[in-house]
């Protein structure tokens, strides 16, 4: 089997991005974004999809997360798109409900093309080191542009911040695990294309 790594960079202004995947890891991680919450949940996101992720930002962080974790995103969700390269074979779909103590979160995901996000979550406090809670949404919909991927994300239950968070970001990892497994050898679509 051909090996389903790739690696993106981005240097803007504002940020200097560079990540690697591996879609067949063991979960492995090296993340440095700046934002210390950020790392904290791609490093789960990693561990819990098998995704080995390398990933290091130098933002703009002196004005505040927002670029930092929009190109993050965004360059993440290239490298995976360009590790999944045709598509033959992978499963597509995947959907996971998480739990995580009070939270509860779902998670849908189509590697089908088509990039939408759908997001539904409200937390309580407004900052969790260093992220603002106001870009996770903005982190899911920039993801799914990139990734090519359509995202469906709920907050079923709960109320704490930081549970809703990491549930959301873990639920997200065992879909993309389903998804991009392979087990098959054809492109799963009628359109034979991807």
């Amino acid at each position: 089997m051909t090996q389903r790594i790739a690696s993106h960079s981005r240097k803007t202004a504002e940020t200097d991005i560079s990540a690697t995947v591996n879609l067949d890891g063991t979960g492995t991680s090296s993340i440095s974004t700046g934002v210390v919450f950020l790392d904290h949940m791609l490093t789960s996101f990693s561990r819990h999809s098998g995704i080995d992720v390398q990933l290091s930002c130098s933002g703009d962080l002196d004005v505040d997360d927002h670029h930092t974790v929009e190109d993050v995103a965004l360059v993440l969700g290239k490298a995976i798109a360009d590790a999944l390269g045709d598509k033959k074979g992978i499963e597509r779909y995947g959907w996971a409900i998480i739990p995580m103590d009070e939270a509860l979160a779902r998670c849908s995901v189509d590697l089908g093309g088509r990039s939408y996000c759908v997001f539904s979550a409200e937390f309580r406090r407004p900052v969790i080191q260093g992220l603002s809670t106001e870009m996770v949404e903005h982190f899911f919909i920039s993801l799914s542009r990139t990734m090519n991927a359509n995202l469906h994300l709920a907050i079923l239950e709960g109320h704490n911040t930081h549970h809703l968070i990491e549930a959301l970001f873990k639920s997200l990892a065992y879909a993309m695990k389903q998804a991009v497994r392979i087990s098959g050898t054809r492109i799963p679509s009628t359109k034979e294309s991807l």
